[in-house]
C-alpha cells in the first residue's frame, strides 16, 4: 500500500532518484546512494521552490505526468503560498528518507502518517482506513471480519499488512492470498483490483486511497466498504491512519507555512480526495500508533 505515504506507503521506502523534467516519457536514473550525506555537498533550499520528495509511478498518490492526488495537492499548496513547485523522484523502497528529503534534495512530502517521529508532520488533513472489495455481481455483503461471505471465496491481502492481524485472528489465513508488502516494479499500481476484476480473488482487503481510486476506475462494479478499526483488540491491527505533509524537524517555519496553507485550502483538498475516490472518514485528533 502505501498509503499514503502511502500507508504501507508510509511503511517502505525508496531508493533511485532524480531532479524532475517534466516530459512525456523520462527513464528515472540511479543515484550513489552516498550523496547527500552530511559533510559532503548538499543542495541549499531554495525558499522559492515547493520541492516535493515524490514516486514517478505511484497512482494513485504520484507520477511523472503529475496525475495523481498527491500531485493535485502538491499544486494547490504550491499555488497558495506563491512558490514554484518542483520534484524529486524516487520510487517507494528502502532509503527514501535517507535518499531524498534527509539529503536535502527535497522539502516535502505530501502524504506522511501524522504520528510519524522521524519527519515533523502538519494537522492531518485527511483520515482513511483499509477496505473490503469486492465485485458486485457477486453479491457479497462484508461488514466484518466474521461476515460468512469472507469464507466463500479467495481473500486477497497484502503480506505484514495491519489487515493481516484480524485476517489471522478470525481463522481466514486458509483462504488468503497474499501480495508482496513491496510492490514489483513490473506490475502495476492496480495489480490487486486488477486480479479481483479478473476473478483471480473473490475479496479484495486493501488501503482504502489504493482501492477506492482504482474501484472508481474499474469498467466492473465494485464494491468498496471501510473495515472496522481493530487497534483496541490489537494495536498491530490498526486499520485507520491520519494522514499530514511531513517536513523536516528542523523547518518550523516551512511547516508553520503549510498548516496555514492547509487550512486555508481544506475545501479543494477534499474536493480532490473525492474526485480520486479516496474514502475518509473524520480524523481523530491526537491519534497514534503508539496509543491504543
Amino acid at each position: 500500500m502505501r498509503t499514503t505515504w502511502n500507508l504501507l506507503g508510509a511503511f517502505a521506502m525508496l531508493f533511485a532518484t532524480q531532479s524532475v523534467v517534466f516530459a512525456e516519457e523520462i527513464d528515472i536514473p540511479s543515484i550513489n546512494p552516498d550523496e547527500g550525506r552530511i559533510g559532503e555537498v548538499r543542495r541549499v533550499a531554495d525558499e522559492s521552490e515547493f520541492k516535493v520528495c515524490s514516486d514517478p509511478d505511484n497512482m494513485p498518490y504520484s507520477n511523472i505526468k503529475l496525475e495523481g492526488f498527491e500531485d493535485k495537492i502538491a499544486q494547490v499548496l504550491a499555488d497558495d503560498l506563491g512558490k514554484k513547485l518542483t520534484y524529486q523522484y524516487a520510487y517507494n523502497r528502502q532509503g527514501f528518507l535517507r535518499n531524498t528529503i534527509n539529503a536535502m534534495r527535497c522539502d516535502v512530502i505530501i502524504g506522511m502518517t501524522s504520528d510519524f517521529d522521524g519527519l515533523r508532520t502538519s494537522k492531518p488533513y485527511y483520515r482513511s482506513g483499509h477496505v473490503f472489495v469486492w465485485r458486485k455481481d457477486s453479491n457479497y455483503d462484508i461488514n466484518n471480519w466474521d461476515s460468512p461471505d469472507l469464507k466463500k471465496g479467495i481473500i486477497g491481502i497484502v503480506d505484514k499488512s495491519p489487515a493481516t492481524i484480524p485476517l489471522n485472528d478470525f481463522n481466514l489465513m486458509t483462504n488468503a492470498r497474499p501480495y508482496r508488502l513491496q510492490r514489483d516494479l513490473n506490475l502495476p499500481t492496480s495489480f490487486i483490483i486488477d486480479d479481483l476484476v479478473k476473478g483471480d480473488i473473490d475479496v479484495a482487503v486493501m488501503w482504502g486511497p489504493i482501492a477506492g481510486y482504482y474501484a472508481k476506475q474499474s469498467k466492473v462494479p465494485l464494491e468498496v466498504r471501510l473495515i472496522p478499526e481493530y487497534n483496541k483488540v490489537n494495536l498491530k491491527g490498526k486499520e485507520y491512519w491520519n494522514i499530514s505533509v511531513a517536513v523536516r524537524m528542523k523547518d518550523k517555519d516551512r511547516m508553520k507555512l503549510i498548516n496555514e496553507s492547509l487550512e486555508r485550502n481544506k475545501d479543494k483538498i477534499n474536493a480532490i480526495l473525492k474526485d480520486y475516490g479516496i474514502p475518509t472518514v473524520p480524523v481523530v485528533e491526537g491519534d497514534s500508533v503508539y496509543k491504543k
